[in-house]
């Protein structure tokens, strides 16, 4: 894959993977439209282990706290983490759906579903939804007041984001309004949910990546390049997001979704075999 492509698609993943509009359905229709190859494992182990290393590299302090406090360390002063010792438990049940998900639907996921009638009807319908929980949230919990049934509920929104176009930040964060919190604590819960499941999905990538004997590859410049574009882009798109998520609302991502997922229905009916 030349450098060129590898450090573009590294950028939309950055860009992509943590705001409400799905990463899969921007590296998927780049590819698509520009003619590129679909990206080898390599290069989706790459992706996944970049956005791993920027949700750990922007939330080290607040699982340092999370992981501490849950076994009786004090470690850090978040006053909302602080109030919720059982965070990290918490976390652990919500990651459980997702898992399951993606063992049962894998297969679909990266096969059959990975097309733009999918992909462009997720984008409308958790388009719609995001408008919904916007609009029906009162948005009056923060982190502090997370409890067994947010997490069960997050978790199970979390499991969508097996399908393309969905958007794991954009199901989840809904979830999360629909659950009462402010938007920054939905994003902040949905980050730290996301962390486990990009964690898994990458071990089981290199597992696969192991078994065809090719983790030789990773260590080429240019999937380290890619490594670093997509990392740092990542933390600055959530630094970014957190920040615009305490003054306004998600619905210029409603917008995008909407419009985007009509003009990827458009394109698929418009190149559909007669």
């Amino acid at each position: 894959m030349p450098l060129y492509q590898v450090t573009i698609l590294a950028i939309i993943q950055g860009l992509t993977e943590f705001l409400p509009i799905s990463s899969t359905a921007h590296l998927f229709l780049t590819s698509r439209l520009l003619g590129w190859t679909a990206e080898s494992l390599t290069f989706d182990i790459i992706l996944h282990l970049g956005t791993l290393a920027a949700v750990l590299l922007y939330f080290f302090r607040d699982w340092l706290q999370i992981v501490g406090q849950a076994f009786g360390i004090e470690v850090g002063h978040d006053r909302e983490l602080a109030q919720n010792r059982g965070l990290l438990w918490l976390l652990a049940i919500g990651s459980v759906p997702v898992g399951l998900a993606g063992l049962a639907f894998n297969k679909l996921a990266e096969g059959p579903w990975r097309n733009e009638f999918v992909i462009g009807g997720m984008l409308i319908l958790i388009g719609i939804v995001m408008w919904i929980a916007e609009e029906k949230g009162r948005q009056f919990r923060d982190l502090a007041t997370i409890y067994l049934p947010d997490a069960l509920v997050i978790g199970l929104a979390q499991a969508l984001a097996v399908v393309p176009g969905c958007s794991r930040s954009g199901i989840t964060i809904s979830a999360g309004l629909f659950r009462n919190l402010t938007r920054e604590s939905a994003a902040r819960f949905s980050f730290l949910l996301s962390t486990p499941a990009i964690a898994a999905a990458a071990l089981k990538a290199l597992y696969d990546l192991h078994k065809e004997h090719h983790l030789h590859e990773l260590a080429a410049a240019p999937m380290l390049i890619a490594l670093a574009v997509s990392a740092l882009t990542g933390c600055a798109v959530i630094a970014w997001f957190l920040h615009y998520l305490r003054r306004s609302g998600l619905r210029p991502f409603v917008y995008y979704r909407l419009l985007f997922g009509i003009i990827v229905l458009a394109l698929a009916f418009i190149r559909r075999p007669a």
